[in-house]
């Protein structure tokens, strides 16, 4: 089999201007139960998804969804598993931590309208609220001009259009059983947001490693040493690994709480997981302001492998 975006589920660039992250956990009381209703899903949320783009072209819905480690082995003992499928392992640095948190389930939808989130959430729901109790819901939405909450453009590295594919998608080579499936790593992060506006513009731009307003690149030799664009890259012998990235801001107005949601899709979670070393081991300057509240590694299918499960081949 060979990689074929038609067969992938949406790990492309796309944030969306409303976005949903939510991660479930399985309930153990009843596998067969369990396993009956995630065959369900599997045969009917790629239904869903298509019934809802014939409602509401305009929006441009884009999802995808998966499996922990945890919910592999509960679901599918005796199939073939993805081969870097394990629990996330927090990552220890001199100053703060990535955290390793709970997830079975997770379901990341964007649209142009929230009320598309909504239906399809409440849809996919319906068949999952049975046999699943809620880890995170978190409601994103699109800051002016695509910047990150902390004010600078997101994603400018990122593989473009139909590019995406060749960071995204695993081969043949990588895991023949699993191919045109993804790794989703998904970090939750909430800013010291008074610290942060509290520094002068020059001073956030030496953190990032960009100018504020028209993002362009600083010079290395006026970025901090752990510059947020150097200490988060992955790079041996000058080529540069690549992942496609998206940094949603999320924000509760009223309990002055604001934070991204950061996730990141690959063919190979270990360029990611470099990256989450890199920035922890280095003290990431963007770190003194961010602290990540969650850290979870999932497995996204391909279609093929969701009519696997759909017609429990699994």
């Amino acid at each position: 089999m060979t990689v074929d975006i038609k067969r992938a589920q949406d790990v492309y660039k796309d944030a969306g201007e409303s976005v949903i992250f939510t991660t479930l956990m399985l309930k153990h009381d009843d596998q067969a139960a369990v396993k009956d209703a995630i065959a369900e899903f599997s045969d009917m949320s790629n239904s869903i998804i298509n019934s809802m783009r014939v409602r509401a072209p305009e929006a441009q819905a884009h999802i995808a969804w998966g499996f922990g480690s945890d919910a592999w082995d509960y679901l599918f003992p005796e199939a073939p598993k993805p081969k870097q499928l394990t629990p996330f392992k927090e990552i220890k640095g001199p100053k703060y931590t990535a955290v390793s948190t709970p997830g079975d389930l997770f379901i990341h939808v964007r649209a142009s309208k929230m009320a598309v989130c909504y239906e399809l959430m409440d849809q996919f729901m319906g068949i999952l609220r049975p046999i699943t109790t809620v880890e995170d819901e978190t409601h994103g939405f699109r800051y002016f001009e695509g910047r990150a909450i902390i004010g600078f453009i997101d994603g400018t590295e990122n593989p473009a259009g139909i590019e995406s594919m060749d960071y995204t998608l695993i081969d043949e080579n990588e895991d023949p059983e699993f191919v045109n499936g993804s790794y989703a790593f998904a970090q939750k992060y909430t800013h010291n947001m008074d610290a942060w506006d509290a520094l002068k513009t020059e001073d956030q731009e030496k953190s990032i490693g960009r100018h504020k307003f028209n993002d362009r690149e600083l010079d290395d030799d006026e970025k901090l040493k752990n510059a947020h664009n150097v200490a988060s890259k992955d790079e041996v012998n000058g080529v540069e690994h690549k992942i496609v990235r998206m940094n949603v801001p999320y924000s509760e107005p009223a309990k002055d709480l604001k934070g991204t949601y950061f996730i990141g899709y690959s063919k190979d979670f270990s360029i990611t997981n470099r990256m989450l070393t890199n920035m922890f081991t280095k003290s990431d300057r963007l770190l003194d302001f961010s602290t990540p509240i969650t850290g979870n590694l999932f497995f996204i299918p391909s279609k093929d492998t969701l009519e696997k499960i759909a017609d429990k081949e699994y």
